[in-house]
């Protein structure tokens, strides 16, 4: 769709980056940042979050934060795209002249909270919410976590909190896309409908395509429309999307690819899938 023609942009240009830093560094998660892009893009490009170019402490923002951090660098092109820290950092990714870790830390202009445990971003979210609506600021919290991220029980005790202080401030997307490290989630821990849980918990609850702009911002549209709830949004997505060789295989969690497999990844990256 034309209204939504800048995203899609974005989105190649979000997946094409992230794999020339892993490349250089023959490090990263490509899958995990890639099942992810279009979240990402959405809260920065998308209209969604408020985050101001070149002012990563405005107080005004809203505050981001990837829980399921070893996906953290899927920010850094973004971050440096707002004018926070040089582009050419993104070149100096894990080396120790650089800013730019494997996962993410405070010396990030941009970055909220440390998340290299997985499990402490809805509470980190919450936190800042709560603070927001003590003190009748406008700031809101969007947390990003995976369907594997949620076996860790500090996700729904954070759930339960963020409900009782009535944190309609806070949205929490949570990166369906099936896979952790050893292979499938239903395979590896079933959790069933991971909506109807987040809506046990006294959440207002979304179902959306995480590779659709139209249906993700059909989502977000419920963060003012939650009947003082907190929100979470469901998104459904593939891990390792954009490159086919890596789509739906937990193989390529943590894995780099040989020389004639690069050429292949590139090949896919140069054409865009995301089409509404």
């Amino acid at each position: 769709m034309q209204m939504y023609k800048n995203l899609f942009s974005k989105s190649k240009w979000l997946r094409k980056s992230l794999f020339e830093m892993a490349m250089n560094q023959k490090s990263g998660h490509i899958p995990s940042c890639f099942s992810m892009v279009e979240i990402l893009v959405s809260l920065y490009y998308g209209g969604v979050a408020k985050i101001f170019k070149d002012d990563p402490k405005n107080p005004n923002r809203d505050y981001i934060f990837v829980s399921k951090g070893h996906a953290a660098m899927a920010q850094y092109p973004i971050l440096a795209d707002y004018g926070f820290f040089p582009v050419s950092e993104l070149q100096k990714f894990t080396q120790s002249d650089g800013i730019l870790g494997l996962y993410a830390d405070f010396r990030v202009p941009g970055i909220e909270g440390i998340s290299g445990s997985l499990g402490h971003g809805v509470g980190m979210g919450a936190g800042i919410a709560l603070d927001a609506k003590n003190n009748n600021k406008k700031n809101k919290s969007f947390v990003i976590v995976g369907d594997g991220e949620c076996y860790e029980g500090s996700i729904w005790e954070s759930a339960m909190f963020a409900s009782h202080h009535k944190l309609d401030n806070l949205v929490v997307i949570v990166d369906v896309n099936h896979l952790c490290i050893l292979g499938k989630t239903e395979d590896l821990l079933n959790q069933g409908d991971l909506g109807k849980k987040w809506e046990s918990f006294g959440w207002h609850v979304e179902y959306v395509d995480g590779h659709s702009y139209k249906s993700l911002m059909k989502g977000f549209d419920a963060v003012n429309n939650s009947s003082g709830r907190p929100v979470a949004i469901i998104a459904d997505t593939v891990k390792g999307k954009g490159v086919s060789f890596m789509e739906g295989q937990a193989v390529w969690h943590n894995r780099m690819p040989e020389d004639a497999l690069i050429i292949k990844a590139k090949a896919d990256l140069e054409f865009n899938s995301i089409t509404e």
